[in-house]
């Protein structure tokens, strides 16, 4: 009894071991929508498939992305804003960083496009008509060659850096009108956008679908980093490598 009961513990666990070589690795990506929505989401399906591996994929903010991976909840942190930013964030929150500790690699670039609705027949603004339209310069979408509309400016609170950029450098530092329809984050952006007539917003152009349409503007762009604590474990640098090599023809550009 006793060595039968050995031979069927022997062969449990050989199929546990088994089962596990079967379902390959986790991995557990952490951080931003604009980084998530360009990279990440775009090769999750095929990575899996081509390697057997799993990515897990959190999506939150780059700051709180960087504060999961300091915590180990996360393997890789990602975001689209500058490293600094995300320390400051998380120092803010009161989580002390070790700049020195972190390793960053640029996986790829997020454009930012601007949403309007599917029905606006406006097809491109310049920089100057973005700028008169998010400051509450123009006011009525006649202006910029679309219907006889109020123009509703959909702003994100949740998106802080992609705020910044499009602040500084399409507006030149002028504030956004106060006049606006205030939501979050970037999936409430498109949300609002696809649901409002007279709306215009931005977001990271990886969420663009039939939902909403891209108008065609100034191009801007922000490196999509790739972060983690030390030098990349082998299951990551597996994910980083795919992203550059094979997957790169699943990335939204």
């Amino acid at each position: 009894m006793k060595k039968a009961a050995t031979t069927v513990r022997l062969l449990c666990g050989f199929l546990l071991l088994g089962t596990a070589a079967a379902y390959g690795e986790e991995i557990k990506v952490g951080g931003g929508g604009a980084s998530i929505s360009a990279i990440f989401t775009p090769v999750k399906a095929p990575y899996e498939k081509a390697t057997g591996d799993t990515l897990f994929i959190l999506q939150s903010s780059p700051k709180d992305g960087l504060v999961d991976l300091l915590k180990g909840k996360v393997d890789l942190a990602t975001g689209a804003v500058p490293v600094d930013s995300m320390i400051a964030g998380a120092e803010k929150d009161g989580v002390k960083v070790d700049k020195g500790s972190l390793v960053v690699q640029q996986v790829g670039s997020n454009r930012t496009a601007v949403f309007v609705h599917p029905s606006n027949k406006v097809s491109a603004l310049s920089k100057e008509q973005l700028k008169g339209l998010f400051t509450g310069k123009i006011v009525n979408w006649k202006e910029v060659g679309g219907d006889d509309k109020d123009v509703i400016v959909v702003w994100g609170k949740g998106t802080p850096g992609q705020n910044a950029q499009f602040l500084k450098e399409v507006l030149d530092g002028e504030p956004v009108t106060k006049d606006i329809l205030d939501t979050t984050n970037y999936a409430k952006i498109k949300e609002s956008v696809s649901a409002t007539p007279e709306a215009i917003g931005i977001d990271p152009f990886g969420l663009a679908d039939a939902t909403v349409k891209v108008v065609e503007s100034p191009v801007l762009t922000s490196p999509i980093l790739a972060i983690t604590q030390g030098k990349p474990s082998a299951r990551v640098q597996k994910v980083l490598d795919y992203i550059k090599g094979d997957g790169s023809k699943y990335v939204k550009k």
